[in-house]
C-alpha cells in the first residue's frame, strides 16, 4: 500500500507543470437537473499565473447552469501523449468555480492560447469562470501519488503577471519564425506557438520576475 501523504513544494510544482502542459480536461459539475448527480464535459482551460484555471463557457451550457446552482467542481487532465493509461501522469483539481469579473484581462491572455475561441468570446452569452483549487490529486506515475493542499499548490509571490505582456514583446522581437512565437510566461515555464501547435517548456527553477525569465529565455 502506497502511503498517502501531502506532497511537498517540489511535488506541488510538478503538479502545476503537468496541469499547465495541457489545454483541456474533463470538467465535472453537480447537476441541477438531476439533483446533484455528477455531470461531465470536456472543457478547454488555461492555468493563470496564480494557478487558478480559466474556462470560457456559455450561459446555455449545462455545466454553466450547474455551476451557477452549485459552484463545486472538479477537473481532471492527463498526459495526453502517453498510451499507458493506468501509469501516465494525471491530476485532478477539486475546487469552486465563479464568474470572473475581469473579462477583458482574462480574454487577452486566454485568446493567445486559444485564438480559435475568438468567435465564442465575441458572443455575449460566453463568460469566463475561474476555478480556484481547494485540493489536488496528483499522480506523476506508478507509485508517485499525492494529495496536494491548496497552500502548497499556490504559486510563490512574483511579478510576472504584470510583466508578461512587455516581456513577450521584447523576447518575440528577437526570435525567428522557426523558434516559434512566445505566447505565455509564468513562474513555472513558458509556452510557444509553433505551426499552430502550443508547445510547453518548463523552467529549471521557479522564476519570480522578468529579469530571471529573460535570462532563461535568451538563446
Amino acid at each position: 500500500m502506497i502511503p498517502d501523504k501531502t506532497a511537498p513544494q517540489t511535488t506541488a510544482r510538478a503538479a502545476r507543470q503537468l496541469l499547465r502542459a495541457h489545454r483541456y480536461g474533463a470538467l465535472s459539475t453537480l447537476s441541477k437537473k438531476f439533483n446533484g448527480h455528477p455531470f461531465g464535459s470536456i472543457t478547454p482551460y488555461l492555468v493563470d499565473h496564480d494557478g487558478s484555471l480559466l474556462i470560457l463557457i456559455s450561459a446555455l451550457a449545462e455545466h454553466t447552469k450547474n455551476i451557477l446552482h452549485d459552484p463545486r467542481v472538479s477537473l481532471i487532465t492527463h498526459n495526453q501523449e502517453d498510451p499507458h493509461i493506468q501509469t501516465q501522469g494525471r491530476i485532478t483539481i477539486v475546487g469552486t468555480a465563479a464568474l470572473d469579473a475581469e473579462r477583458e484581462a482574462a480574454g487577452k491572455r486566454y485568446l493567445r492560447y486559444f485564438p480559435e475561441a475568438q468567435t465564442y468570446y465575441d458572443m455575449a452569452d460566453f463568460q469566463f469562470f475561474r476555478i480556484v483549487p481547494q485540493a489536488l490529486r496528483y499522480i506523476g506515475g506508478f507509485g508517485d501519488i499525492h494529495w496536494i493542499k491548496a497552500e502548497n499548490y499556490r504559486t510563490p509571490a512574483n511579478s510576472l503577471a504584470a510583466e508578461e505582456d512587455a516581456l513577450l514583446g521584447k523576447i518575440n522581437a528577437t526570435r525567428s519564425a522557426a523558434q516559434g512565437l512566445l505566447i505565455g510566461i509564468d513562474c513555472d515555464g513558458f509556452d510557444l506557438r509553433i505551426d499552430e501547435r502550443t508547445v510547453r517548456q518548463d523552467f529549471p527553477i521557479t522564476v519570480l520576475d522578468a529579469n530571471q525569465a529573460s535570462g532563461l529565455l535568451q538563446p
